[in-house]
């Protein structure tokens, strides 16, 4: 284990349990039914155990998207070319794709960061992290090198420290990389042991041919490298079969639940990536909050496996970080509720009628 990484995996706090509790007897005080506001209750429990405060703000939203290509669409398994990736990282900055342009609309902070693109483009608004132009044909080799893994872990785990000297309240993780869905497929596959017919879905968009090839390839990278064999070790995982987009959103999540900042998972992509983190960090979990439903058939084994309930149901698969935007106005309304809502006291309203309920609830 790199001692960089393995020094910030020991500092990662658990939640503070009595925050949460304190939120918790807060929440009964004010005037609704006893758990009414139901996941919003939730949420706002969780983001006190985060930062060990009651009330908490939320003014500051940023979503990072971590851009990279995978030497794997060489097979045929992603229906857009390898440009797409660095055309659409562009077009982010310029508030002109789906996600970029719905968090503008809400004042939401989009940082789009090159951490593996491989091929050329001109933009100033994107941050230059590149570690290796594009990964390697995980057929044929390891997607990258154990040390490129630990370095785009610790890549974002410093766009998670920029965030918090930035006072970002809340993070969410987005990727755009074509052929990231085959990747985190077989990561997915390598973290839980199933094949590819469990775990991979059609991404963007797939003819039946392209699908099985999909899937066809994902066996064969998984064999080649020997995954079935050990479930643990996440670092092989990713050096063998991952991308630099998903090694790089571990370390964002790791590095946020280091800095104590609530981290948005978005859609497949992104939960694999999440499932990574918790795999290297246990802890790390207490910082994660859910978004969406991915149509992408591996969502629900990695977001059962962190035993995280996704918020919405909207068809989506887009990535990006869309469903980021989404669940921050979620996060966003738990808080005013917390910090606003009046008590049963304040608001001149005698709660005995309500003992017997209370009862039954807890």
């Amino acid at each position: 284990m790199n001692e960089k990484l393995e020094s910030f995996l020991k500092n990662v706090k658990p939640a503070d349990d009595a925050a949460m509790a304190e939120a918790s007897r807060y929440l009964e005080t004010l005037a609704k039914p006893p758990g009414s506001l139901g996941k919003l209750e939730e949420a706002a429990c969780r983001f006190a155990g985060i930062t060990g405060k009651l009330h908490n703000h939320t003014e500051k939203k940023r979503i990072i998207v971590l851009c990279a290509d995978n030497g794997v669409t060489a097979h045929g398994v992603s229906s857009a070319p390898v440009s797409v990736t660095a055309a659409q990282a562009v077009n982010m900055t310029k508030n002109l794709t789906g996600m970029s342009s719905m968090a503008h609309a809400f004042g939401q902070e989009v940082q789009v960061v090159d951490v593996g693109i491989a091929t050329d483009y001109i933009c100033d608004k994107i941050l230059n992290r590149n570690i290796r132009k594009g990964t390697g044909d995980i057929l044929r080799e390891p997607a990258m090198t154990e040390q490129e893994v630990y370095d785009a872990i610790l890549t974002g785990i410093s766009l998670a420290q920029m965030a918090s000297m930035d006072a970002v309240n809340l993070i969410g993780v987005g990727e755009m990389g074509i052929g990231n869905t085959t990747t985190s497929s077989a990561v997915l596959g390598a973290l839980t042991g199933m094949n590819a017919e469990e775990v991979t879905g059609r991404g963007g968009g797939l003819t039946d041919k392209a699908f099985e090839i999909k899937k066809n390839v994902i066996d064969r990278a998984l064999a080649f490298h020997k995954l079935r064999e050990d479930q643990s070790d996440v670092i092989k995982i990713l050096s063998c079969v991952g991308g630099l987009d998903i090694a790089a959103m571990c370390g964002v999540y790791i590095g946020a639940a280091f800095y104590r900042i609530p981290a948005v998972i978005d859609g497949f992509i992104s939960i694999v990536a999440a499932l990574g983190a918790v795999r290297l960090c246990p802890a790390v979990r207490d910082y994660l909050f859910p978004s969406h439903l991915s149509e992408e058939k591996g969502y629900l084994i990695a977001a059962k496996a962190l035993d995280l309930e996704p918020w919405l149901a909207l068809d989506m698969r887009l990535g990006e970080g869309s469903g980021c935007v989404i669940a921050f106005c979620v996060i966003e309304a738990a808080c005013a509720m917390i910090n606003g809502m009046g008590s049963f006291a304040t608001n001149g309203i005698d709660d005995g009628y309500l003992e017997d309920i209370r009862k039954s609830v807890n």
